[in-house]
């Protein structure tokens, strides 16, 4: 479902359907705050989560691809560890590009798997016990800062600086999870993903609600260079992703022209009958399909060769206190 526009009214004045849904939200929040007081497995790997408090897409899986190429070059073996929301196997699994499809996996699995051996688990301590038992050095929780299942030793929480935190109230009355300061009080870094303006805009909106001492890391989902010349190309762009609008402002800033773009739902299975109907439409504008990487594991087979993929990847202004936080977690003998 896409997110309730009252969801990101500005916060000091939250509009009716947010007042009335607020005992709802506070009912979230407590059952949250609960479900976190359960104690969860120690690993004897440290334990990174790249996770947020906003439901939908905030820029963990770009995160988390950087920090599996940031430790690779290191020397580490690092393992991703995910639910694989939209998948059917309940795991733990590790995933196989080449006989796991996205309806198994889930679409984020099969994109993390290129970069990192990636395990799909419910349980997310039956997951990380089978990535050490195939020998992780670091495990990536992926999108597991609110599941108690097992102890993290860093947790990064990631939002889309255009966003924020929205209303800042809690499901359904809002897009959190639990309440800002709650959750800020467990993480060791926040990283805000956004371009100049959306920054300064976060900065403006929610940094004196930012605890004192958290260290604030400022990043931008920047296109992978591959050579692909996108200027005045003709595009018809298709997304579903938590929020489509940012894949649709990457194309344009590109130099594109987008023709038409049509956000769908997160996760959005690709049929063949939807994907016939934007072939069709494509051609009737004489413009070229593209989506997304993580949209692109979902294409069936047909469609593979027909619609482009632009990838991004994620570039923080200063890589210091991710740095510094990576090396204290890195086994003896590491880069």
């Amino acid at each position: 479902m896409a997110a309730p526009r009252f969801w990101f009214n500005p916060s000091d004045r939250p509009g009716l359907a947010a007042r009335l849904l607020a005992p709802l939200g506070a009912l979230y929040a407590a059952l949250t705050a609960r479900r976190l007081r359960q104690e969860g497995y120690r690993p004897a790997v440290p334990v990174i989560c790249v996770g947020n408090i906003n439901v939908g897409g905030t820029g963990k899986t770009p995160a988390a691809i950087a920090l599996a190429q940031r430790l690779n070059a290191r020397g580490v073996a690092v393992h991703v560890v995910t639910r694989g929301h939209g998948g059917s196997l309940a795991g733990p699994v590790r995933v196989d590009e080449r006989r796991h499809s996205a309806a198994q996996t889930g679409d984020e699995p099969l994109l993390l798997a290129a970069f990192a051996p990636t395990w799909v688990a419910r349980d997310r301590a039956a997951g990380v016990r089978a990535a050490e038992a195939a020998g992780a050095q670091i495990v990536l929780l992926d999108d597991g800062f609110q599941n108690p299942g097992v102890v993290q030793d860093f947790a990064i929480v990631v939002v889309d600086a255009s966003r924020g935190f929205g209303n800042g109230r809690c499901l359904p009355a809002g897009p959190l999870r639990e309440p800002v300061a709650v959750g800020l009080a467990r993480a060791d870094l926040l990283l805000v993903i956004g371009e100049p303006e959306a920054q300064a805009g976060f900065a403006a909106e929610w940094g004196d609600s930012l605890p004192a001492g958290l260290p604030v890391v400022a990043a931008r989902l920047q296109p992978l260079a591959t050579g692909m010349t996108w200027q005045g190309l003709r595009l018809l762009a298709f997304a579903g992703i938590g929020n489509p609008g940012k894949f649709f402002a990457t194309v344009r800033a590109q130099g594109a022209d987008l023709v038409r773009a049509e956000p769908l739902e997160d996760h959005q299975p690709l049929s063949e009958a939807l994907m016939t109907r934007l072939e069709r439409d494509a051609k009737a504008l004489a413009a070229q399909l593209v989506t997304t990487e993580k949209d692109a594991v979902r294409l069936p087979a047909s469609f593979r060769s027909k619609v482009l993929t632009l990838p991004v990847r994620l570039e923080p202004d200063d890589w210091g206190p991710l740095d510094a936080a990576l090396a204290k977690l890195m086994p003896a003998g590491s880069g």
